[in-house]
């Protein structure tokens, strides 16, 4: 009643138990994570952690979750040396951002070697207090390749499977594509610098229809290729866990899957600025470069 809402908001001093590891002693334990490895590991465990530092392993977990550190994760990177990178990067990004008029901007990849596993022995099914099972071996039934086109306005993706993904496979791609998108649209393709879609036959090609403007990615960079991420739902939510006891089944399920996505396509938007991943790869760089002088 005398103070207020500030006498809510501010509590008083209350008594407890001072802490028992000294920030000292934190410090150190973070230090060590962040700067050593174990003689006998590539990275710490809280096992191993514990016994180096003389605490418990309860003590060292909360020490890594208030500093938010896990050893035990590692994150893969590749930073591209494309000459060219800045310039391609934002050709690509102002496609997404800014698609011009009257044009389809469709990013394209090939999604290969898909292969029709089939496993030696039934699973079981998902019931009540048990996941469902499946063997971890597996017999292959044959691979195949996916050729796809994400449509970055509304999401839709032209696609088709064959056997092999020569430069062959792909004029028939690009055929293909042709063939679905009305002939009063210009049609940009953002892809990746496969030779296969370099190839003289294919240049030849391009030459001959005009309206398709062909994009590259830098290299090491296909996360700048949007149907990527089109590839990993399709991954994780038909192949991951399919049992293909054909080709024809593999193919099928692709082919479904797509279908499937397609009646109510959702884009995937995209919004980074060009500048902001310039200046996050420009850090990386540094970054890098500070390690191999060191």
């Amino acid at each position: 009643m005398q103070f207020g809402i500030e006498g809510i908001e501010k509590d008083a001093p209350r008594p407890g138990r001072f802490p028992s590891i000294p920030q000292e002693k934190k410090t150190a334990i973070v230090r060590k994570t962040t700067n050593e490895t174990p003689p006998n590991a590539t990275h710490w465990s809280r096992a191993s952690m514990a016994e180096a530092t003389g605490v418990s392993e309860s003590t060292i977990g909360r020490i890594w979750r208030k500093y938010g550190l896990k050893p035990h994760l590692i994150r893969t990177f590749k930073i591209s040396n494309d000459k060219r990178f800045a310039e391609k990067l934002e050709d690509i990004i102002g496609l997404y951002l800014n698609p011009p008029e009257h044009a389809l901007v469709l990013s394209c990849d090939e999604k290969s070697q898909m292969q029709a596993l089939d496993r030696t022995q039934p699973g079981l099914p998902l019931k009540k207090g048990r996941s469902g099972t499946m063997t971890h071996d597996y017999k292959r039934n044959g691979t195949t390749s996916l050729f796809a086109a994400l449509n970055v306005m509304d999401g839709s993706v032209i696609g088709t499977c064959m056997s092999k993904h020569r430069h062959q496979e792909w004029i028939k791609f690009l055929n293909l594509i042709k063939s679905r998108v009305p002939f009063g649209k210009e049609i940009h393709i953002i892809c990746d610098n496969y030779a296969t879609h370099k190839h003289q036959k294919v240049k030849d090609w391009l030459k001959r229809n005009k309206r398709f403007h062909v994009h590259f990615t830098p290299t090491s960079a296909s996360w700048l290729n949007m149907v990527e991420r089109f590839f990993r739902d399709l991954s994780e939510k038909r192949l991951k866990r399919g049992v293909f006891k054909s080709l024809e089944d593999l193919t099928k399920a692709v082919e479904g899957y797509i279908d499937h996505h397609n009646d109510n396509p959702q884009p995937f938007i995209w919004t980074a600025k060009a500048n902001d991943v310039l200046e996050k790869v420009k850090s990386a760089r540094r970054n890098l470069n500070k390690l191999q002088t060191a």
